[in-house]
């Protein structure tokens, strides 16, 4: 007698919510000492440190917000910072995604290196960033400093010398949020559109940008909470230059060594408070199914 095969029906499939639902592992005291160690550290690393910041800011009300805001040094700085962090999210969202595509669509000698190469930024001491550039950009000794400086374009100790600075450190933040996505994304869409006569551009937009557009939010997210926080890199080529270009993470540091914490906890909060609500703005509006 021949085997008879019998496939299940789809009455016989659980529902497509639990079948994507991850299996539950059974709970054991061991679990609940991971989570009680997990937890314990967030909070004496995170969660305490940044709450004792709030406090702090507060402890006088709105005053130390207020004469912040009245000062105008520090308005300059404030702005100066988020001008930076704009230009270097600006820079890296549309480099990010161009180096992206580059590394999941192409293959080309040297790709690992590249690959390798673009984590720099991460392993790298800031303050190393910041001396490489003097060097290369500085006005006096820098191997383009005095060309650019003959033409009247100063980098070094002024605000492109500490956009670009900013950048670079937060150069991978973009990238490595894209790949993945790329990477799982494939190109089957991409040929068949291909298929019907639309050009790259008209891939890229209609079919391309949709797909990465979460990747590129939480990137953007990321490297606006960089930039706003950078500091090593910064203070070595801004010349920390009170109302020109001294960026609001310098104050800070300025403010505390001049024994004016409550200031420096204040723009520590304002700094922060931005960086926060990015990220609940983010996790409110992206659709619940997207993961």
């Amino acid at each position: 007698m021949a085997d008879t095969l019998i496939h299940p029906t789809a009455d016989a499939l659980p529902p497509v919510e639990e079948r994507r639902r991850p299996p539950r592992v059974r709970k054991t005291p061991v679990t609940y000492l991971l989570r009680f160690i997990v937890t314990a550290y967030l909070f004496f690393l995170v969660a305490w440190p940044v709450s004792l910041v709030v406090t702090h800011t507060f402890d006088n009300g709105w005053e130390s917000i207020r004469s912040l805001l009245e000062d105008p040094d520090m308005v300059v700085a404030l702005q100066l910072s988020a001008y930076v962090a704009v230009w270097s999210v600006l820079i890296n969202t549309i480099f990010g995604v161009g180096m992206s595509l580059l590394l999941v669509r192409y293959e080309f000698p040297g790709k690992r290196l590249l690959n390798s190469l673009l984590d720099l930024p991460l392993s790298v001491s800031p303050i190393v960033v910041g001396l490489a550039l003097v060097l290369v950009y500085g006005g006096r000794n820098g191997w383009l400093g005095p060309t650019l400086a003959g033409w009247g374009f100063d980098v070094i100790f002024s605000t492109p010398g500490i956009i670009m600075a900013t950048t670079f450190v937060a150069l991978p933040l973009m990238i490595r949020e894209l790949v993945p996505v790329l990477e799982e994304i494939g190109i089957e869409q991409e040929q068949a559109a291909q298929s019907l006569g639309a050009s790259g551009l008209q891939r890229f937009w209609r079919i391309t940008l949709p797909s990465i557009k979460w990747g590129i939010t939480y990137g953007v997210v990321l490297t606006l909470a960089r930039s706003l926080g950078e500091f090593g890199a910064v203070k070595v080529v801004s010349g920390n230059v009170l109302g020109q270009t001294r960026t609001a993470t310098l104050a800070v540091e300025e403010k505390y060594l001049n024994f004016d914490q409550q200031g420096a906890y204040a723009t520590a909060f304002l700094l922060a408070m931005v960086s926060v609500a990015c990220i609940v703005i983010v996790g409110i509006i992206r659709p619940k199914n997207n993961h």
